[in-house]
């Protein structure tokens, strides 16, 4: 059995990969699947869509790959973080998924601060109570869907619904755990102490596990709907954002991973569970088994380009889109663009925050408003980096960068500036799978441990450093940046 499978649960599909026991990537194979906004501030999906889309894309890998399912030694699963998935007694869904980047809990949250205290919240958890975690949507269901609520007997993360699907086990890794505000940071594993100030009853919640553990097999009924052989082994994996830097190989102090897809998100390991004492930052377990991890999460990062295409020039492919902007000057003559389109995370946890262009005048080209929007968002993305930078943590000396946004040479340059770090991409380009995948390696005995499976795998391509002149002038226009959020708060939150 020479061959391991991650599997990536995320917001806009599923995807399934395959992997030599080298690292090399055979396959890989993407199912995409809808997502329902029935209102304002709401983001939900069919957790059945998530189902099918596995089923699909691991029957697709296979057959690409020409690899029988008795190939695959073990499988790593991955998948968006924070959804709340509520089954009944016997295992079936009551109502769609809550999604991360749902909004409509901020009642929830002054709750949850209120019943526990902010302070003692953060100190436990390593997080304030922020709409888009998951605890915060177990009390919206038991004061909006009471009928929903008193059937509820399970809760499960978006991955772990797959994970129940494929071997009848309701399991959690550590990662994907922590970033529900229902776990102990110190102890990686539930809070005793936060489920009874929630009155949320443990048996509700699945076993955890390290993310390099194995939580169960491939049933005999998945193996008929998907192609692989019942038995194979099924390791815990990881929450998106760290099974994507294990995908990078940003799993030790000093080298950090920026993740450039929908959303943006800035990681660095540590070796403790080091708490930022505001909660601005986010402070998860890592997939790597007693290590955690710093995270900053802005909720449009590529979205703002997308949306920006989209909105402009719909059916324009990026490079050619942002092509022009390489010839705008950085500034853009005076113009700046705040990310904000979904409401933000880190720094400013705030559902009503807004987006804007500033500053525009005639002179100013859809060129000028290209190149606008990616130095915003590395404006925004910059926010977390200096939170991380100033709590403490051993120096970064490299940040590894990967996602969609990664692929333009542009914004990768102009995030070094912005920065002033040295920015590298890696040979590997499919993200949490492939690091779900190295997870599973781990779990199966190919690799002794984590670090040992990146740097086995993991091989860097490219290095982007910072050009001195351009750091001094995106010092200036990052200054006013930051005034744009304060100037502008009141405001949208009257519009909003």
């Amino acid at each position: 059995m020479d061959y391991l499978m991650g599997i990536d649960v995320s917001t806009t599909g599923v995807k399934a990969l395959i992997i030599a026991r080298d690292g090399t990537v055979i396959a890989s194979a993407n199912t995409n699947q809808p997502i329902s906004t029935p209102f304002p501030l709401w983001s939900e999906q069919d957790p059945a869509d998530w189902w099918k889309s596995s089923l699909n894309s691991i029957r697709q890998v296979l057959m690409q790959s020409g690899i029988n399912g008795e190939q695959i030694a073990a499988i790593g699963l991955t998948g968006q973080m924070h959804g709340l998935t509520l089954l009944d007694e016997k295992g079936i869904v009551l109502r769609p998924a809550i999604l991360w980047n749902d909004q409509r809990t901020a009642v929830q949250c002054d709750e949850i601060r209120a019943r526990i205290g902010r302070k003692r919240l953060i100190e436990i958890t390593g997080n304030d109570a922020l709409t888009g975690f998951t605890a915060p949507k177990i009390l919206w269901v038991r004061h909006n869907e009471p009928d929903i609520y008193a059937r509820t007997r399970h809760i499960l993360l978006p991955k772990d619904y797959v994970r129940y699907l494929l071997t009848g086990v309701f399991a959690v890794d550590c990662a994907d755990g922590a970033g529900t505000i229902l776990f102990d940071l110190k102890t990686r594993d539930w809070s005793p102490e936060v489920l009874k100030a929630l009155d949320i009853p443990l048996e509700w919640l699945p076993k955890t596990y390290e993310s390099i553990q194995v939580t169960g097999t491939i049933t005999a009924e998945a193996a008929a709907l998907t192609g692989l052989k019942a038995g194979t082994l099924v390791v815990a994996g990881g929450g998106d954002q760290a099974a994507q830097a294990v995908g990078v190989g940003a799993v030790r102090p000093g080298i950090a991973a920026l993740t450039l897809g929908t959303s943006g998100v800035v990681f660095a390991t540590t070796n403790g569970p080091f708490i930022e004492p505001e909660g601005r930052l986010h402070a998860f377990c890592h997939a790597v088994p007693d290590r955690w991890h710093l995270m900053g999460v802005m909720l449009s990062a590529a979205g703002s380009l997308r949306w920006f295409r989209d909105t402009l020039v719909p059916g324009m492919d990026y490079e050619s889109l942002i092509a022009p902007a390489e010839k705008v000057k950085a500034g853009c003559e005076g113009l700046l663009f705040l990310p904000y389109l979904t409401g933000e995370r880190t720094p400013h946890p705030d559902p009503l925050a807004r987006g804007a262009f500033a500053g525009l005048t005639v002179r100013h080209t859809r060129a000028h408003l290209t190149r606008a929007v990616l130095e915003g968002v590395s404006f925004g993305l910059r926010d977390s980096f200096e939170l991380i930078k100033t709590s403490g943590l051993t120096e970064i000396q490299q940040v590894r960068v990967s996602g969609g946004g990664a692929k333009s040479q542009l914004w990768r340059q102009i995030i070094a500036n912005v920065f002033n770090v040295e920015l590298v991409t890696v040979n590997t380009i499919e993200g949490a799978a492939y690091g779900a995948a190295l997870l599973a390696g781990v779990g199966c005995g190919i690799f002794s441990d984590v670090d040992t499976a990146c740097l086995h795998a993991v091989k860097i391509t490219d290095t982007t450093s910072p050009q001195a002149d351009e750091v001094e002038n995106y010092e200036h226009l990052y200054a006013i940046y930051r005034d744009l959020y304060p100037a502008l708060s009141e405001i949208s939150h009257r519009l909003g």
